[in-house]
């Protein structure tokens, strides 16, 4: 199956040099290309890309806000932020806005359609290190109101709260696998049990789930 990029940068150059590559993916297809947040929100509903490549520091609306709008809307697509500034305001920006993974210019282009695939699978393309920082955010911030978790968590089973809890604590499958004796097979189909249950669109939300449900703490 074909994914669908659509690619947002104010940069021609950027967008040409990504669509220069993409042409030599047989399983890539660029379906358009915008300047400006206001244009990516309007061709996210338009041209129902797979995935989005999206820059954040754009004239007029920026990426954080335009990905807020296209993942809070009908819009299925993932939203790959690719940005020069490696900075945590815009990481957790991104992130809190519904991106599913967070992506630097200066990688390898070839790494950045690795990306690509990784994000339209359905994944998150978060380093353990990255899921941990945004944790460590999230828990600096007020404790969330009522301490009971919320109703949607009554869904999943111990063994699912288990692994959620684990992914939350920045775990991989591999580790998450290891940790409770099992295998990364096994990990994974409980990893799409909680994505299903939970309504979460990727393994981003299933972190800001758990620390919503407090099953994750700033001392843990």
């Amino acid at each position: 199956m074909t994914v669908r990029i659509l690619l947002v940068d104010d940069q021609p150059l950027v967008r040409a040099a990504l669509s220069m590559v993409v042409k030599d993916a047989p399983d890539l297809e660029i379906v358009g290309e915008a300047g400006d947040g206001d244009e990516a929100v309007r061709l996210a509903s338009e041209l129902t890309p797979s995935v989005i490549v999206m820059d954040i520091r754009m004239p007029g609306m920026d990426g954080i806000e335009a990905t807020r709008r296209i993942t809070s809307g009908p819009s299925a697509a993932h939203v790959l932020v690719l940005t020069t500034f490696d900075d945590d305001e815009y990481v957790y920006g991104a992130l809190r806005a519904g991106a599913s993974g967070f992506l630097v210019k200066d990688m390898g282009l070839e790494e950045i359609l690795a990306a690509i695939r990784v994000v339209a699978a359905g994944d998150a393309l978060l380093a353990p290190r990255v899921t941990r920082r945004l944790i460590a955010d999230l828990t600096s911030r007020p404790t969330p109101g009522s301490s009971a978790p919320p109703r949607t968590l009554a869904a999943i089973t111990e063994r699912e709260q288990e692994v959620l809890t684990l992914i939350a604590s920045g775990l991989s499958n591999t580790e998450i696998a290891d940790h409770l004796h099992l295998s990364v097979t096994t990990v994974k189909t409980y990893v799409t049990r909680l994505l299903s249950k939970l309504d979460a669109r990727d393994r981003v939300h299933l972190v800001i789930l758990a620390y919503e449900a407090g099953l994750v703490t700033a001392a843990r």
